[in-house]
């Protein structure tokens, strides 16, 4: 298979559906119990961000969702007659399957707290569930 054959639009889409979700979930929806889970206030927050900028860090993390989107985009190519929404159980279920449980050992390892986990690993199965509704619409 060509590693360039997939649909390119869906694969940007995907990611910006991605990108929005954690926009979403750590900005309005969690961003402050999230802050509490990790320690640091929003000043400490407005810090990492005038220290490392922004344009590197959602640059960065737009980039990573391309990754994860194009990964995604080739497994479906992979199986083109998926439907809808087995295509969109499968992003979930890479999530589930993978995402979570090496986030769950990160954590259980750190010895981070049970919400920062559950923060961190809604979002996750939210990212891929949100790429996997854009891909299954470009199918």
């Amino acid at each position: 298979m060509d590693i360039f054959a997939v649909n390119w639009l869906a694969v940007v889409l995907a990611a910006l559906a991605g990108f929005v979700v954690g926009g979403i979930w750590y900005g309005p929806l969690l961003g402050k119990r999230w802050m509490a889970a990790i320690g640091m206030t929003e000043d400490d927050m407005e810090n990492v961000h005038k220290s490392d900028g922004l344009v590197k860090i959602y640059g960065s993390t737009f980039l990573l969702s391309l990754v994860a989107s194009w990964t995604l985009a080739h497994v479906f190519a992979t199986y083109p007659d998926l439907a809808f929404n087995i295509m969109v159980l499968t992003a979930f279920g890479v999530a589930l399957g993978f995402v979570v449980p090496a986030l769950w050992t990160n954590y259980l390892f750190q010895g981070s707290n049970r919400s920062l986990f559950l923060i961190d690993g809604g979002y996750w199965l939210l990212f891929y569930t949100a790429m996997g509704l854009v891909h299954a619409a470009f199918a």
